[in-house]
C-alpha cells in the first residue's frame, strides 16, 4: 500500500496505558517535538487519581492528550483524532470520547485475557475482534513484543525491555505526523546519561517504532499540519506550575527583593517547589517544610525579615493555612499564596481539575480578613499573573492569593519568552536604614493605605507586630472597641484600594450591545473563548468578559454588566463567582458548571447558550 500525505489543520491525540507505562513522558515529547516544529499547542495530563492502582485496570488508566494545529489553539480538543490504546482499559475509558472514523492505534499484547479480564471485559468479547470498532479506523500491531525484539541486544530484564514500549508507540506516531526525532534522542541522551544500556535501548525502540511506520505500510495516510503563525519572539513550551515558579522568579529579581519559598508538597502545587529549587544561581531560598502551617508560616516570617515570602498548596493546604493566613493579614505583610485548586473537598479528587476553592479564597478565613485574589487564565497567562501578585503583595503590603488548578499546572502551551523589561516596575515598602527625621510607627500609612515595614536590626526602627489587634499608627495592642472597627475597616479599604491600580475590564469578544453576555475565570478560558468565537461565526451574537482579578473587581466590571439583560456565568464548580456577581451587582445570571474534575468541553458551552437564547 503506498501512503498519501493528508493536510490537516489540528489534530487531537491521546495516549493512554497504564499508570506505569510512561504515556505522559510519550506525550511530552510529542507535543515538545510539535511546538520546536512551530505548531500551536494545548495539552492536558489525566493522572489516575490513586496512587498505583493495580495494573490493567479501570482506575490505573494515564492519558496524555494534546490538540496540535497550524492555528490559534485554546483547548486541548473535545474529541479525539487518534486514540493509543496500550491495553484494553484505556481503550475501555477513552473510546466514548473518540470522533467517528477516528483513529485507533492498539497495542495487540495488552488485549490478552488478563488485561481483558481486568478491564472488566468479558474474555471472549475482545473489541478488536468482535465488530464493535467498525466505526473507527483501527490499526493493532504487537507493540510489547516488538519493542522486546528492538532491545534484545542490549541484554536488559523482560521489565525494563517492556517499559520502552511507550518509545517505540511515540516512533510510530512521530512516522504517522512526520515528525523528527533528534529532539527525543537529545532528550533521552541527556535524561539517562549515566545509565548507557537504558538510554541506546530507548532510542533504538524509538526509531524501531518509526520504521516500523514506514515500512509495515500500515497506515494508508500520514497526516501533515504546518506551524503556525506566530507574533515573531523567542518561544518555548511551558506548563502553569513551571510559568508560576519563573513569574515569581522574575518579580523577586525586577523587585530586588530575595524570594524564600516557605512550602510544603501537594498535588497538584508541588512543581513549583521543584522548578524554583533549581535555580540556585538566583537569590533565593526554597524550604521544604515538615507541614503546611510551618510553610507558611516561615513565608510569613521570611517577610517579616525583609524578603518576599511565598507559599504554595492547594485546597487542603490552605485550610491548614488559614490561621496563618489571617496572622499575615493582620500583619499586613506582602505574602504570596498560591492556590493550585484540585478536586475536593477534603482530599477528593487530587489529579482532577476544579475551580472550587473561590469562595475558600474570599471568605475562608476567621473574621474579618479580606485578601487580594487574582486567577490565571492560561498556562503561559501563570507567569504574568504571578508576578502581578509579587507586585501587588509588595506595594499595597497586602497578602494575596493567586489561583491556578490542575489543568493550568500541568497543561502546556507555547510561550514567547518576555524579558523583565517589557515588565512592569515594582516598589516595596522596607525600610532598611534609619531615618533621624521622625519617629517611625509601624501602623503609619501611605495614601494608598499600605504601611511602611522597617526590617528587623535596623537601628532606630524597633517596633513590635503580632496577632493581636493593633492600635491604629503606633501598633500597641488595643482591645478598644471603636478601634477595632476602625483598623478592620482600614485593612477592608486597602485591598479595595487596589483596584485603582487594575487594568480596566475588557471584552474578550463582542461588546456592550452584544446580544448576551458570559462571564468566566481562570482556566476555563480556553473553552468558553473558542464557544464564543464558534458561536458567533455561527450568526449569535454574544460578548465573553474573563476576570482575572476578583478580589477587588475591576472598577469598569459594574457598569459593564448593566448593558446585558442576558448574563451567563462558567466556571467548574457549583456556582461561586456566580455569587459575588450577584452579591456586588444585583446582577441576575444564569450559571454554566461542571465538577467532574474535567475541563469543559466547548459543546458543553455552546448547547447550553443555544438553548436559552435561540
Amino acid at each position: 500500500m503506498s501512503e498519501t500525505t493528508k493536510r490537516e489543520q489540528h489534530v487531537v491525540i491521546k495516549f493512554a496505558g497504564d499508570s506505569g507505562d510512561g504515556v505522559q513522558l510519550t506525550g511530552t515529547q510529542f507535543a515538545e517535538t510539535s511546538a520546536l516544529f512551530g505548531n500551536d499547542i494545548a495539552t492536558f495530563p489525566d493522572f489516575p487519581a490513586e496512587i498505583r492502582a493495580p495494573i490493567g485496570t479501570l482506575p490505573g488508566v494515564s492519558g496524555f492528550q494534546l490538540h496540535i494545529g497550524d492555528n490559534e489553539i485554546l483547548t486541548p480538543g473535545d474529541t479525539y483524532d487518534v486514540l493509543v490504546a496500550l491495553n484494553a482499559a484505556a481503550l475501555k475509558v477513552n473510546l466514548k470520547f473518540l470522533k467517528p472514523n477516528g483513529i485507533i492505534i492498539a497495542n495487540n499484547d495488552g488485549f490478552d485475557d488478563k488485561n481483558l479480564r481486568l478491564a472488566k471485559i468479558d474474555e471472549n468479547d475482545n473489541p478488536l475482534h468482535n465488530g464493535s470498532l467498525d466505526a473507527y479506523q483501527v490499526f493493532t500491531a504487537d507493540i510489547t513484543k516488538l519493542t522486546k525484539l528492538a532491545v534484545a541486544e542490549f541484554g536488559l530484564g523482560n521489565k525494563e525491555a517492556e517499559r520502552c514500549k511507550n518509545m517505540y508507540v511515540l516512533g510510530l506516531v512521530y512516522w504517522l505526523f512526520d515528525r523528527n526525532l533528534q529532539h527525543s534522542i537529545d532528550f533521552i541522551e541527556k535524561q539517562f546519561s549515566k545509565k548507557e544500556l537504558v538510554a541506546k535501548s530507548n532510542i533504538k525502540a524509538l526509531q524501531a517504532g518509526y520504521h516500523f511506520g514506514e515500512t509495515s505500510e500500515m497506515f494508508g495516510n500520514r497526516f501533515e499540519i504546518a506551524a503556525a503563525v506566530y507574533k515573531k519572539g523567542t518561544y518555548r513550551s511551558i506548563n502553569g506550575n513551571q510559568a508560576t515558579a519563573l513569574g515569581l522568579l522574575g518579580a523577586s529579581v525586577k523587585s530586588g527583593i530575595p524570594i524564600f519559598l516557605g512550602t510544603y508538597p501537594i498535588t497538584p502545587a508541588s512543581d513549583i517547589l521543584h522548578e524554583l529549587s533549581k535555580h540556585k544561581g538566583f537569590d533565593l531560598i526554597s524550604f521544604q517544610a515538615e507541614d503546611e502551617i510551618a510553610g507558611i508560616c516561615s513565608a510569613i516570617g521570611a517577610s517579616y525579615g525583609g524578603r518576599l515570602g511565598v507559599t504554595t498548596s492547594s485546597g487542603p493546604g490552605i485550610a491548614l493555612k488559614t490561621e496563618a493566613i489571617g496572622l499575615a493579614t493582620m500583619l499586613e505583610l506582602p505574602l504570596v499564596i498560591c492556590n493550585i485548586q484540585r478536586g475536593g473537598p477534603s482530599t477528593g479528587l487530587p489529579t482532577k481539575t476544579e475551580q472550587s476553592d473561590l469562595l475558600q479564597a474570599l471568605y475562608g478565613r476567621n473574621g474579618e480578613c479580606p485578601l487580594v485574589v487574582i486567577a490565571a487564565s492560561t498556562p503561559a497567562d501563570c507567569y504574568e499573573m504571578s508576578y502581578m501578585a509579587v507586585k501587588i503583595a509588595l506595594e499595597h503590603t497586602v497578602p494575596v492569593m493567586f489561583l491556578s488548578d490542575g489543568y493550568l499546572a500541568n497543561g502546556a502551551q507555547p510561550w514567547m519568552i518576555k524579558t523583565l523589561d517589557e515588565m512592569p516596575e515594582i516598589s516595596s515598602h522596607f525600610i532598611r536604614q534609619a531615618n533621624d527625621s521622625k519617629e517611625y510607627q509601624p501602623y503609619a500609612r501611605n495614601a494608598d493605605l499600605s504601611r511602611e515595614h522597617a526590617v528587623p536590626g535596623t537601628p532606630g526602627m524597633e517596633h513590635r507586630i503580632g496577632g493581636l489587634e493593633k492600635e491604629n499608627i503606633t501598633g500597641n495592642i488595643s482591645y478598644d472597641a471603636a478601634n477595632h472597627e476602625l483598623m478592620v475597616k482600614l485593612r477592608a479599604q486597602k485591598v479595595l484600594n487596589v483596584a485603582d491600580t487594575l487594568p480596566l475590564q475588557t471584552f474578550e469578544h463582542g461588546n456592550k450591545d452584544s446580544k448576551a453576555l458570559i462571564i468566566g475565570w481562570g482556566s476555563t478560558f480556553g473553552s468558553i473563548s473558542t464557544a464564543v468565537k464558534e458561536l458567533r461565526e455561527e450568526g449569535l451574537d454574544i460578548a465573553h468578559i474573563h476576570l482575572k482579578y476578583i478580589n477587588p473587581l475591576p472598577s469598569n466590571l459594574g457598569e459593564m454588566l448593566q448593558n446585558f439583560d442576558k448574563v451567563f456565568v462558567a466556571e467548574l464548580n457549583n456556582g461561586q463567582l456566580i455569587r459575588l456577581i450577584r452579591d456586588k451587582f444585583l446582577k441576575d445570571a444564569q450559571g454554566i458548571n461542571k465538577i467532574q474534575g474535567q475541563p469543559f468541553q466547548i459543546t458543553e458551552i455552546k448547547d447550553i447558550i443555544k438553548h436559552n437564547l435561540q
